[in-house]
């Protein structure tokens, strides 16, 4: 039961589905037919619920999509099969983007009662994934938790029983023309190009990198049909495979083969979209990468011109200088906790409670806008970037999108490091915790001078998250903690931010400083922490590890807390 449990990946369902080295195949097709049967159990006693127990025969519709992985359709069949036990009626959407299966959901005269979509966004081919959709959004952690705990039942009844051929096969459906449609009238709509209507795009040369994966269609569907050039895209052609580089706008050959492109082609933009386009970033006309606090900041931009004052979510792995950037545009900037389901749920929650929130974003590329259904949509976030690009050319602009975020000042110094939890897999996640608690009373307990929890507004650190301080807090995920760190030459220079990985067993230290040094002086701080631990606590540990892999005061008790931090103490030295 809890290899199916372990599947589970916050609000979505992850594993690996090829044989890859070092890792068994657990995203099975037994597996997933039980997590696709739960969910549909799961639909059908919600419907039931909201309409007051009744569901008058009504047919419960649902729809499936997936990116190029070459595990695709074996899972989908499974996936088909899982959706006809549970009783739901099944379509095939082929080949998909994650936004496009949730406005599945929405727009006619499809409006599916919910849609799955199978991917593993940026991992590996070896790996896939499943992500829920109702009509309402996407499914939250606990939702999937209480999916995947039934299907965990059904899993250990079962064990290899799958079934590989289907009664009833899918109705083959054609949706992505329609939402490529909808993206379309959006482009039109707002540009309202005074010359060309129904082409507002003519005269720009616009380049896609797909990166191999769903979004190939953004450029024969979307910007080929409204006027723009798109000679020069990169990598359209959907490969599941992914052989020329990770379909992920954080990746640096993507992003550096897609500079070279649209210097080259002396294009106007650039853009970059993840396996299943729910992210995106870009480059602007002079090469510049805008990826994530830069991305966050375009975005604040052209939002904050349309919705003066509003509030912005982001994680809180942002820089000083963002926030600044936000607040002197008249903007309120909320710093929350990592992973992009806790960011929109925090937007989607102060909005609901009252205070405007129209844009939340994460640094990875993820952001979804009140005005699109709170949805993380990448296609979306780009067609807002390409409306604002017409509109400045329009207005005599020729300095390109890029002008928007001029003044946004870049940290001096930004690190990301990982450290590995020496357990169990099984055990990992709760190590993780008691270590990331430990840190937070390192610096509650003012054992780290100058280090202190940070918080933004009515925000503070509560139970490993940053959560406003209402009745109601949202469930932890994930255990995290950001401390800001001070000095009396410099003031506040940088902060820390750790987290426990809900993908691996590992824990996330994130660094900024705007100081020459900062980084390293902070990395010290955390790994001179070794010389004040009790010698009868750690000693044997010390004769069996180098001692360079010890991050004392993270050790309340016994090896089992240890954390390889080799990397960590290799770069504290440098």
């Amino acid at each position: 039961m809890d290899k199916i449990r372990r599947l589970q990946n916050g609000s979505d369902v992850r594993g690996v589905a090829l044989e890859e080295k070092g890792r068994t195949v657990d995203l099975t097709p037994p597996a997933v037919e039980a997590i696709a049967e739960s969910f549909g159990e799961w639909l059908i006693d919600r419907l039931a619920k909201e309409r007051g127990g009744e569901l008058a025969g009504e047919e419960i519709r649902v729809s499936l999509g997936k990116d190029p992985r070459i595990s695709g359709p074996s899972l989908s069949v499974a996936v088909f099969a899982g959706l006809v036990g549970a009783g739901c009626v099944a379509f095939d959407m082929g080949l998909a983007t994650t936004p496009a299966c949730f406005m599945s959901t929405l727009l006619p005269p499809f409006a599916y009662h919910a849609s799955i979509m199978m991917t593993a966004s940026h991992l590996p081919y070896t790996r896939n994934g499943l992500k829920f959709f109702t009509r309402r959004g996407g499914l939250t952690s606990l939702e999937v938790e209480e999916i995947c705990d039934r299907a965990a039942r059904k899993f250990a009844n079962r064990l290899a029983k799958v079934s590989t051929t289907l009664l009833t096969p899918p109705k083959r459906v054609d949706f992505m023309s329609i939402y490529a449609k909808h993206l379309r009238d959006i482009i039109k709509e707002r540009v309202n190009h005074p010359l060309h209507y129904e082409t507002p795009l003519k005269g720009f040369q616009i380049i896609v990198n797909a990166g191999n994966g769903s979004g190939g269609f953004f450029t024969w569907d979307v910007l080929d049909k409204l006027g723009a050039d798109t000679f020069g895209s990169l990598h359209l052609n959907p490969d599941g495979m992914f052989p020329n580089h990770i379909p992920n706008p954080e990746d640096k050959t993507a992003m550096s083969l897609t500079r070279s492109a649209v210097l080259s082609n002396s294009a106007d933009l650039g853009i970059v979209f993840d396996t299943d386009v729910d992210r995106s970033g870009v480059v602007d006309k002079y090469g510049n990468p805008i990826n994530g606090d830069k991305l966050i900041a375009l975005m604040s931009a052209i939002v904050l011109r349309e919705h003066p004052g509003t509030t912005i979510v982001t994680d809180a792995r942002t820089s000083m200088a963002l926030t600044r950037f936000i607040t002197e545009r008249g903007g309120r900037h909320c710093l929350y906790r990592v992973g992009y389901r806790n960011v929109i749920d925090k937007g989607v929650q102060l909005d609901r409670d009252g205070v405007e929130t129209h844009l939340m974003m994460e640094t990875s590329g993820h952001g979804a806008l009140k005005e699109n259904h709170f949805l993380d949509d990448g296609a979306y976030m780009v067609v807002k970037i390409i409306i604002e690009m017409v509109r400045m050319k329009l207005e005599g602009s020729d300095e390109g999108i890029g002008s928007l975020i001029k003044d946004l000042e870049e940290p001096l110094e930004s690190v990301e490091l990982r450290m590995n939890v020496l357990s169990e897999p099984r055990e990992a996640k709760a190590k993780a915790i008691e270590a990331i608690k430990e840190f937070r009373n390192y610096i509650e307990e003012g054992r780290l001078p100058g280090w202190e929890l940070d918080f933004c507004g009515e925000c503070w650190v509560s139970e490993g998250c940053l959560v406003d301080s209402n009745d109601a807090p949202a469930a932890v995920d994930a255990h995290m903690y950001r401390a800001k760190v001070s000095d009396e030459e410099h003031g506040q220079h940088g902060w820390v931010h750790i987290r426990q990985s809900i993908h691996n067993p590992n824990i996330a230290v994130n660094m900024q400083s705007t100081v020459p040094g900062g980084c390293k002086t902070m990395t010290r701080v955390l790994t001179d922490r070794v010389e004040w631990m009790d010698p009868e606590l750690c000693g044997a540990v010390i004769e069996e590890l180098d001692s360079w892999r010890l991050w004392g005061f993270l050790i309340a008790s016994g090896v089992d807390k240890i954390l390889d931090i080799t990397h960590i103490k290799k770069y504290a030295k440098s």
